[in-house]
């Protein structure tokens, strides 16, 4: 591979679909201390004559070089990946905040993709597909084995078509069907509005390239009569995305110069140290944004959860680190490596783990996830979603501190049926907690009524009664929350309409 090519990469990230994009630098002079195993590749270029002179039924030439690519990936971590011509265009839509398709962010458990969170305001989002949710069939097609770059080509088409998802769900008795028409998705990654009391709240659902102006945007918007009194970040179910996002929105609230994260790995070009930037037109921020400076003083919380990966947790483990926010919710997903992308030839290429990323402290998020300063539950009634970290993937890259992944539980789950609620509305009990710590109040992790009265439903409950129970705890905590939230999250402008997800379907919020 010519370093020509090894340096023509421009795009960095850090997340579940994405990864780090840098310049690998591995150069001629690099791999002199590891010759190429000679003797092994003339071994598998017999094979492959074999195979070609042989077989029962002709195999193309690049059927068999890709085959053998993926087998190179198939015992490296899960994130490390062969990028044929359709992932590689697929890799470069998402990070480019467009594509075709339903809009979930997948990875997979005992086989088969499992969602880690649906993006909003997509087509799978308002059908009802959850956190958690595993995919069974697609379009009737058992997903038991199925390669995960497959199940994603399978669920990605032309908008306007239509796919149905089988999925099952913790829960729920037996197997929910999703009929889903498939759109364009055009993910817009800030939202945000005003809370009672002078709060701000912010969302971000993934960090793009627009992700920082967008940022600075919407906190110049919400402070035009005067500047909040507190802030909510809201980072749930954020897989990750660019590092150049996270390292702009950790801007937002961090010093500049101020370091936001530090990436370790084998070869010289992948230890790196990145630090905040002042925000205005002249430093990287689109259309002349200029920063409001209550950002660096205003108190601030940060949201997160099971489904906040990567880039999310570089910013969050910045905050904490800094003590410039406290953390509330439940323990993140655990993604602490950088991958870097070499392009193979215009239309390919690799995705391969090549270092470890570090908070400003030193700690290694591998595994272990960032902590909550204040552990709060999903709901009132317990935790909703269920999905594996990534201490729990196959192959996952080892812990390189001395810090031990936690526990994989996180507490009492609801029980029986599931309603989600609106992230910012008003049934939304991880906000609510927020909101108390900002106005000093106390901060509890669950309802104790709602949760007893769970546990006693689940032991009352007999497994035939189930599929017909109607409500369950988290129908009893939204109704005792109150009603939907009557304010929608701004998104710039574009009247957005918002909705609640249920297992049901979309219900509007008005």
């Amino acid at each position: 591979m010519g370093t020509r090519n090894n340096r023509s990469l421009s795009w960095i990230l850090v997340g579940f679909l994405g990864g780090i994009l840098v310049s690998l630098g591995i150069s001629a002079a690099a791999q002199k201390g590891e010759p190429l195993p000679l003797k092994a590749l003339q071994q598998f270029a017999n094979v492959y004559g074999a195979i070609k002179s042989s077989y029962v039924e002709p195999v193309s030439d690049q059927s068999l070089i890709d085959d053998a690519i993926k087998g190179l990936f198939a015992d490296l971590d899960p994130h490390s990946v062969y990028l044929d011509e359709e992932a590689y265009k697929q890799m470069q839509d998402i990070t480019r905040g467009g594509f075709g398709g339903l809009g979930i962010e997948i990875g997979t458990q005992d086989g088969m993709p499992k969602v880690i969170a649906p993006i909003e305001d997509t087509p799978a989002a308002r059908a009802g597909i959850l956190t958690g949710d595993l995919i069974t069939q697609i379009d009737g097609e058992p997903t038991k084995g199925m390669n995960l770059n497959d199940a994603v080509k399978k669920m990605r088409g032309e908008p306007g078509t239509p796919i149905n998802l089988t999925i099952q769900r913790a829960g729920s008795p037996k197997p929910l069907k999703f009929h889903i028409v498939r759109e364009m998705i055009k993910t817009r990654s800030v939202r945000g509005k005003m809370l009672d009391g002078d709060i701000a709240y912010v969302r971000i659902s993934q960090f793009q390239d627009r992700t920082t102006s967008d940022l600075v945007r919407m906190l110049a918007s919400l402070s035009k009569k005067q500047a909040p009194k507190g802030l909510v970040l809201d980072l749930r179910n954020d897989p990750g995305g660019l590092l150049d996002g996270a390292i702009g929105v950790a801007s937002a609230f961090l010093e500049p110069g101020k370091l936001v994260v530090s990436t370790k790995g084998r070869i010289p070009s992948s230890n790196e140290e990145f630090y905040a930037r002042p925000l205005n037109g002249s430093h990287g921020v689109e259309d002349g944004g200029q920063l409001p400076a209550w950002t660096h003083t205003v108190p601030m919380v940060v949201l997160v959860n099971i489904g906040s990966a990567s880039a999310s947790e570089i910013v969050a483990g910045a905050l904490q680190d800094y003590k410039r926010a406290r953390i509330i919710g439940n323990r993140t997903f655990g993604k602490g490596s950088v991958q870097s992308v070499l392009q193979l030839d215009k239309d390919t290429g690799i995705k391969l783990t090549t270092a470890r990323y570090y908070t400003p402290s030193g700690r290694s998020i591998q595994n272990t996830g960032v902590s909550p300063d204040h552990v709060v539950d999903d709901s009132a009634a317990g935790n909703l979603f269920r999905m594996q970290r990534e201490v729990d993937l196959q192959h996952h890259l080892e812990t390189q501190s001395d810090t031990q992944a936690g526990d994989a539980e996180d507490g009492d789950f609801v029980q029986g049926e599931i309603k989600m609620f609106e992230f910012g509305g008003a049934d939304d009990w991880q906000l609510r907690q927020a909101v108390n710590a900002l106005q000093g109040r106390p901060i509890q992790k669950s309802d104790p009524a709602l949760v007893r009265q769970a546990r006693a439903e689940a032991q009352a409950e007999k497994p035939a009664d189930t599929a017909k129970s109607p409500a369950g705890p988290a129908n009893e905590a939204a109704k005792k929350l109150g009603p939907a939230e009557k304010k929608t999250l701004n998104d710039g402008g574009d009247g957005v309409e918002r909705y609640r997800i249920t297992p049901e379907g979309l219900i509007r919020i008005p």
